[in-house]
Parts: C-alpha cells; sequence; structure tokens
C-alpha cells in the first residue's frame, strides 16, 4: 500500500537514525524529504508545507520526554504531525433495536457496487446482521455483481432488474427488508458525476426515500486530491457522514486521496486495499501511519520504553544496564515485548529497523521467543542467576530434555543470552531499538 511513499519516509527516517548527532541542519534536511515524499504522493502543497513547518518548528525546539532519546523523539513528531493531516478516528455509532441504513454514493467508477459487498462482509463478521438493496439502475449487471458477491458472505440483496427507478428500489427495498431482524441495510446506488445535475437531483430524491442515518462517499484513490472538489460536491447535495477510499493497493496518488478527504471534514471511515472481498479495513490515521513509517503502533512501542525505564524494577533495570542481567530478567523482557503483540509488529516499530527483516525472518524469530521461554523455564534457580558460570554440557542436556528442545536450540539461547547482555551494558538501555536487545535477537 502506498510502497513509493512509505520507501520515501523510510529512506527519511533511516537518515536521522544512522546520523552521529542531530543539528538544525539535519532537521531541515528531514523536512525537505519529508516535503518530497508527500509531493509526489500527490498531497496538497499548501497542506505538506504547513506540516514540515510543524515538523521543523517541533524537532528544532521541544525537549524529548524522560527515557526517549531526540533521534526517536523527531520521529515521533513525524508520526503526530502526519496523524493530524489524515484526520481523526472515526466509527459509526449503530443504534441497536433498530435497522441502521447506510447509502453509498459515488462516482462511476469509484467501486461501489464491490465496496457494498465488501463492507457487507465486514460488518457480518463483527456480528451484525447486514441486508443489501441494489438501487444502481444505470449500470448493466451492477446487481447480478452485487447478488453474486454478497452470497459469498450470506447477505440477502433486495433489487429489481426490470424498474429504472432507483428511488422506487430503494422504498420497495426498505419494505421487503421491514419485517426482518436486520442491524443495517446497505442501499448500493448509481455511479454519478459532480457535473450530472439529473443524477445529483434523483439522489437527493432516493435520499428523501431512504432517510439514511448515514451517507458514505466512496472515492477512487488514484484520483488523487481531486477527491476534495469530488467529496465538496456530493456534499453539497446529501451531507456526507463518511468517507471509503478504495483502490489504495495500486496508488501513487493515494496520499493525496487520504490528506484531501480528510481536509473535507468527512472523515474516513473505511479503505479498500486489494481486490478481494475481505480487502477492506477502518482506517485509524494513527495505525495507517504507524505501518507507512514501517513502524506498527508506535505508542505502544513508546510506552514500553517508558515503562521500562520509569516503572521498571529499579534493582533489575539496574542489573541489566551494568551488563548484569541473569536469565531471570532476560525472560522478563521477551515477556513484557509478548504482551504488546506480534513480533513482526515490535521490529516494525523500531526506527530504522523496518525493511531490514524479512517476514519469513520474523516467522523464524517468533518461534524461537517461544522456544526460549520454555527452555528457561527449565532451568534451575541457580543456573537463571548464573548462566554462564554453571551451565555446562550436562546441564545443557538436561534442560534440552526437559524443554523438549534440542540441545542446539539450548546453546543458541545462550549465545544469544550473551550478545544481549553485552549489548545492553554498552547501550546502558536507554534507546528504543535497545528493546529489540532485550528480546535476545540483537
Amino acid at each position: 500500500m502506498l510502497d513509493g511513499l512509505k520507501t520515501s519516509l523510510g529512506d527519511a527516517i533511516k537518515k536521522i537514525v544512522k546520523s552521529s548527532g542531530i543539528d538544525e541542519e539535519l532537521i531541515k534536511e528531514l523536512s525537505k524529504d519529508v516535503q518530497r515524499a508527500l509531493l509526489q504522493s500527490d498531497v496538497n502543497v499548501r497542506l505538506v508545507l504547513e506540516i514540515t513547518k510543524r515538523l521543523e518548528e517541533r524537532a528544532l525546539n521541544e525537549t524529548p520526554p524522560p527515557g526517549l532519546s531526540r533521534k526517536d523523539h523527531i520521529v515521533k513528531i513525524l508520526y503526530d504531525e502526519l496523524s493530524k493531516l489524515l484526520g481523526d478516528e472515526s466509527e459509526f455509532d449503530f443504534k441497536p433495536g433498530k435497522q441502521n441504513k447506510i447509502i453509498l454514493l459515488g462516482i462511476q467508477g469509484s467501486g461501489k457496487t464491490t465496496v457494498a459487498s465488501k463492507l457487507a462482509k465486514f460488518l457480518t463478521g463483527q456480528g451484525y446482521k447486514v441486508g443489501v438493496v441494489g438501487a444502481d439502475t444505470y449500470r448493466p449487471g451492477a446487481l447480478v455483481q452485487l447478488k453474486t458477491m454478497c452470497e459469498k458472505s450470506n447477505v440477502e440483496v433486495y433489487g429489481e432488474e426490470n424498474n429504472k427507478d432507483s428511488p422506487n428500489i430503494v422504498k420497495n427495498g426498505l419494505k421487503h427488508f421491514a419485517g426482518q431482524t436486520l442491524d443495517v441495510i446497505l442501499i448500493d446506488t448509481a455511479g454519478r458525476h459532480k457535473e450530472e445535475h439529473d443524477l445529483l437531483e434523483e439522489m437527493d430524491r432516493i435520499n428523501k426515500v431512504a432517510d439514511p442515518d448515514l451517507a458514505l462517499l466512496v472515492i477512487d484513490g488514484t484520483i488523487g486530491q481531486q477527491c476534495f472538489n469530488q467529496a465538496e460536491a456530493f456534499h453539497k447535495t446529501i451531507p456526507v457522514g463518511g468517507i471509503i477510499i478504495t483502490k489504495l493497493d495500486s496508488s501513487a496518488k493515494g496520499g493525496g486521496a487520504l490528506a484531501a478527504s480528510a481536509a473535507t471534514g468527512a472523515q474516513i471511515m473505511y479503505i479498500g486495499t486489494g481486490e478481494r472481498i475481505d480487502d477492506l479495513e477502518k482506517f485509524s490515521p494513527t495505525r495507517f501511519v504507524g505501518r507507512l513509517l514501517g513502524m506498527g503502533d508506535i505508542q505502544a512501542v513508546l510506552d514500553l520504553a517508558k515503562r521500562l525505564e520509569n516503572e521498571g524494577d529499579d534493582v533489575r533495570m539496574k542489573r541489566i544496564s551494568s551488563g548484569k542481567m541473569n536469565m531471570e530478567d532476560f525472560l522478563s523482557q521477551l515477556e513484557d515485548v509478548s504482551k504488546m503483540g506480534s513480533l513482526q509488529g515490535i521490529i516494525d516499530s523500531m526506527p530504522g529497523l523496518s525493511g531490514m527483516v524479512k517476514g519469513d525472518q520474523v516467522g523464524q524469530m517468533e518461534g524461537k521467543v517461544t522456544k526460549w521461554r520454555y527452555i528457561i523455564q527449565s532451568m534451575t534457580k541457580a543456573e537463571k542467576a548464573d548462566p554462564e558460570g554453571l551451565l555446562n554440557s550436562s546441564r545443557i542436556k538436561r534442560i534440552s530434555r526437559g524443554s523438549g528442545w534440542a540441545e542446539g536450540e539450548v546453546k543458541e539461547l545462550i549465545k544469544n543470552y550473551k550478545n544481549s547482555k553485552n549489548m545492553m551494558k554498552a547501550s546502558k538501555g536507554r534507546q528504543m531499538q535497545g528493546t529489540l536487545r532485550k528480546m535476545g535477537l540483537g
């Protein structure tokens, strides 16, 4: 998704991470790199200048919070500003005990019918009972396509093949579903252009018949910042309560589409990331930017780093940072990290490490973490306290049998433990990248 923008921003972050020190020149260089990356992704020039101005000002003037290096703080500032650019997180509040009606709008070719089936599948997966009204009377085969796709999620579609009166179809469809226990009714409409006044007038009549709880505008992500004018024109006809952006998997202009849509004030609620029926997800600016920067959920990592610095066991932390970490400490670090989720997310959260570890390597690492936990738990208290002094070949054999893993796995754990111990001593546990070392993957 938005691979060009992701690569450009990743390269900009690497410059910061690899630098020997932070100065004004480096911050200005980061600002220019971010400008270039966003402009190439078709983000509006004014928005780009605003975001990079704030980035420079904050990076030069803000003092990093305790336990966070200046480099990591600058990356966090970039994360904050990009998240603001994409608006707030928004979620439709489905009212229980009634049929919540959602109407889908958009120009022809934006992918409304596909989105209707994807959204039906998504909401069904969330536990809602869904029905769909197919009111696109202009595009040949639209109703057949909608029914075929919704069959995959066992969602009923109401439509009238020979009726060309869209408002009438919507009225009949709502009557058809009135006696059923449904949480959500999705209404698919014909695509129209902001200049097609007759179609916009018909849209107004459909809106009056349907009286929807939410109007969702479906926008093709490949049109970039033109999304702003499109959203504005539809909003004048029907108040748009949310936006769905499609085709982000293939668009070089996806950044422009996201930024322009957010600028309309109607929040982006869902994004389409591929052609499969499951390729629709709720839009969260913070999660999206985290993935865009290759950082996973950076806030979770920052919270962990702060907790390890400020709220951890003082004795244990002093022991770790002085290079006297034992196996109990090592296991504790593994379990701290495991509370945050998958190892992929942790690695993606480390500025400068994104993209450096391949997916299959991450899978192997996650497997190792699980093995190591069992191996450490098979050691005696004395062995955990002094692994380097006590773990000879006979003890390794016993631990191997007790944990169910080969002797080679035990030896690999010991090797990684020693590496981690030495690195923690060198880093004093102060950098976010130290989190990876704490896992014994250094």
